[in-house]
């Protein structure tokens, strides 16, 4: 499994949006600065927040909703990191595993 525990930071801190609304309101507010989903989101939510993104980073998990809510405690197939920091260290610990 992933080293995610970042997101639980990101979540106290108040910079995370989970769910699919909460998503949409961040990549049109501009906060967006990170974009995660899951492996078992539908093809009709990785499409339509794909388009809405324009050049935020996507990152296609390979956890599944269950996986991904216990790192963040709510269940959610998408989910916006909302802080360039905290973008920069997950993106950099889902680099070192691969």
């Amino acid at each position: 499994m992933n080293d995610l525990n970042m997101l639980g930071l990101c979540r106290r801190a108040g910079k995370l949006s989970p769910g699919h609304d909460a998503v949409k309101m961040s990549i049109r507010s501009g906060r967006a600065k990170l974009i995660l989903i899951t492996s078992d989101a539908s093809d009709r939510l990785k499409k339509e927040i794909s388009n809405l993104a324009g050049d935020i980073k996507i990152i296609f998990l390979q956890e599944n909703i269950e996986e991904l809510s216990l790192f963040i405690g709510r269940k959610a197939a998408v989910l916006s990191v909302d802080d360039e920091n905290f973008a920069k260290g997950i993106i950099s610990r889902l680099n070192q595993e691969e």
